[in-house]
């Protein structure tokens, strides 16, 4: 019989935990973040923009959580560790690279409103993105897309909601390279743990 991933209480936590800050860190200086320095800038209402960043997040993550779910029931654990394990480890190498924003995933849905603008610009934005791809792969690592859902999620939104505010003055006071050494630092260990067997409590 095939092991699959427990739900215990530690490790429901620990699926919160870790989605929130590898995702909050890897999102600065991220293409998204840039994006809400900009909508900021144009549009100057934050409550719309910071509503519209949490509806597409929800949906786009939503999906990769989903994803991430469906990966953990149709994958054998031999493949799915080595999948998760390489996986990690790429994205560490990604969030090292620095993120540039196209003009043009300004100008999407310019009249639909800041809310609507917003939603569809960032839901875009996001797609394949690497804190999609991290959604999908630490929602089939910990087998609780739920949990992991609701972490990125708060991860985007802690490392976002201040580039609404006040990210023009932020931006240049954060360490950028630090910020994404630690998290491509958090990937590795992820990616080198799984690899190593370190998820053999999930039945890796």
């Amino acid at each position: 019989m095939v092991n699959r991933p427990q739900s215990g209480p530690g490790i429901l936590m620990e699926a919160l935990l870790v989605s929130t800050g590898v995702v909050a860190l890897a999102e600065i200086g991220d293409k998204t973040q840039l994006l809400a320095f900009i909508l900021a800038a144009r549009f100057k209402k934050p409550v719309p923009i910071i509503l519209g960043i949490l509806v597409a997040t929800t949906i786009n993550h939503g999906l990769a959580g989903a994803l991430g779910a469906w990966i953990t029931a149709a994958v054998s654990p031999g493949i799915l560790r080595w999948v998760l394990g390489l996986s990690f480890l790429g994205m560490a190498i990604w969030t090292l690279i620095p993120d540039e924003i196209e003009a043009d995933e300004t100008e999407v849905a310019r009249k639909l409103g800041v809310f609507g603008a917003t939603a569809v610009t960032f839901f875009l934005a996001e797609m394949g993105d690497k804190t999609q791809l991290a959604t999908v792969a630490l929602a089939a690592h910990y087998g609780a897309p739920l949990m992991v859902v609701i972490g990125t999620t708060l991860g985007m939104l802690i490392a976002d909601v201040p580039a609404v505010f006040v990210g023009d003055r932020l931006a240049p006071k954060i360490p950028m390279k630090l910020v994404h050494a630690i998290a491509a630092g958090v990937f590795t260990l992820l990616g080198i743990g799984t690899l190593l067997g370190a998820g053999s409590r999930f039945g890796f």
